[in-house]
């Protein structure tokens, strides 16, 4: 991986699109910093130190691992990315329900960047919608429960004005967010908002892991850094294991000429879906505990429901919904990026074949087949690599919103792994042996 990156940093063109991502990283984090204007900075700093030492941390833990900290500071980013994560599940479950949807994805790049049009107005609804609920909660002091709001106000006035530019700042940062996502994908190495959310988990990084060795000592730290080590070297192994499905092509002749005769396999990746339905699953677990937080005396079923196991994330509850959650997103995911009866019509039109299958039919049941055994322990692989650390460290006692919680694991080296898959091959395509050599 280093070796990667620093050959990556001696090829001009490559050098200047990680100096780029870079660049666009430091914009997004500096972002993360600035706070709204009205937002009273001392208290909101006094009120978060209140709050995750308090009973409602592990409330607020998600909230950070999404918006590197910026949400709970009140800053111009502090929606981050979870307004477009939000989109994206949307429109990808409206995609197989509307018909319009469905025939704009089968037209290709055309009909994509009309859905990828979509999910932007989509996010910056939400970001309105979340933005006005987050403001609202911080004028009547809701925000940051365990902080007294009449000591410590988190808004140096509650008047309609204020409120209205800090609704509009918020909505703006988030449509920036999208723009610099956006910017790293075209000019730059990966996908631009798998690396944004790599940067705000790993913002927490440091100073989560030094919170565990402050509050259980060494001993509890050194068992933390073996299971966390554990268990990304086997998100690693995990994620590079793939079923390779043999394929021949037959010869034809295309004028003077004959084509074909090469063999070549289609590559299954037990994790087929990737991070997408950790990231999924942890937001829509979020989502319940954040409504309930708008009124939080309230006393009905489902408020008193969600306070009991939809917020503590040792709950068995808690942990039972978030697993059958991870394996939904997972087939469902994989079923609408991985397509059998397309890619059997493809081997078909170009003479392709898998030897001991017929082409058609019989190919699309097979892959069919194959897609459905090997997304079954990927999906059981991305439940249990989640559920791991909530399970081993509340039996050790040590904080369970420290870094090497499964979702942080998943995100940081899924996203890694990907970057630096992505800048080898553009190494290889910059480094290859001539006809002289």
């Amino acid at each position: 991986m280093l070796s990667a990156f620093a050959n990556a940093f001696r090829t001009p063109d490559l050098r200047r699109k990680l100096l780029f991502v870079l660049m666009i990283i430091a914009i997004f984090r500096f972002g993360s910093q600035v706070p709204t204007p009205g937002v009273n900075v001392a208290n909101v700093e006094t009120c978060v130190d209140v709050v995750n030492s308090g009973a409602n941390a592990e409330l607020y833990s998600l909230v950070n691992l999404f918006s590197g900290g910026a949400l709970l500071q009140l800053t111009v980013f502090a929606l981050g990315i979870m307004p477009y994560i939000t989109a994206s599940i949307i429109l990808q479950l409206l995609v197989v329900v509307i018909p319009r949807l469905e025939a704009l994805k089968k037209e290709g790049q055309a009909g994509q960047t009309k859905i990828t049009q979509y999910t932007r107005y989509l996010t910056l609804g939400l970001a309105v919608l979340q933005a006005t609920g987050i403001v609202a909660l911080a004028r009547s002091g809701q925000l940051l429960q365990g902080c007294d709001p009449e000591l410590y106000p988190l808004l140096h006035n509650d008047g309609t004005a204020t409120f209205l530019v800090m609704v509009v700042t918020m909505t703006a940062g988030t449509a920036v967010i999208m723009w610099l996502g956006e910017l790293i994908t075209e000019r730059g190495i990966g996908n631009g908002m798998s690396i944004l959310i790599f940067t705000q988990v790993v913002a927490t990084f440091p100073a989560s892991l030094w919170k565990v060795q402050k509050e259980q000592g060494w001993w509890v730290f050194g068992i933390v850094l073996l299971i966390g080590l554990v268990i990304i070297a086997a998100v690693i192994f995990v994620e590079q294991a793939q079923r390779r499905i043999p394929v021949q092509y037959a010869r034809r002749m295309v004028g003077r000429k004959m084509f074909g005769g090469s063999s070549t396999y289609i590559p299954l990746k037990v994790n087929q879906a990737g991070i997408i339905p950790v990231i999924f699953a942890s937001s829509l677990m979020y989502l319940p505990a954040m409504l309930a937080s708008f009124n939080p005396e309230a006393d009905t079923w489902w408020s008193n429901f969600v306070n009991d196991y939809l917020v503590q994330t040792g709950s068995p509850v808690y942990m039972g919904i978030f697993f059958v959650l991870i394996i939904f997103f997972t087939y469902f995911y994989v079923s609408i990026t991985f397509n059998p009866e397309e890619v059997a019509d493809n081997m078909k039109k170009y003479g392709g074949f898998i030897p001991g299958i017929r082409a058609g039919k019989p190919t699309q049941d097979y892959l069919s087949y194959v897609l459905s055994r090997i997304t079954l322990p990927g999906a059981l692989y991305l439940g249990i690599i989640a559920l791991i650390p909530l399970i081993a460290f509340a039996m050790i006692g040590a904080d369970q919103n420290f870094p090497f919680g499964g979702t942080s694991i998943l995100i940081m080296v899924g996203v890694a792994l990907d970057t630096v898959k992505q800048i080898e091959s553009q190494l290889q395509q910059r480094n290859y042996e001539g006809f002289l050599r």
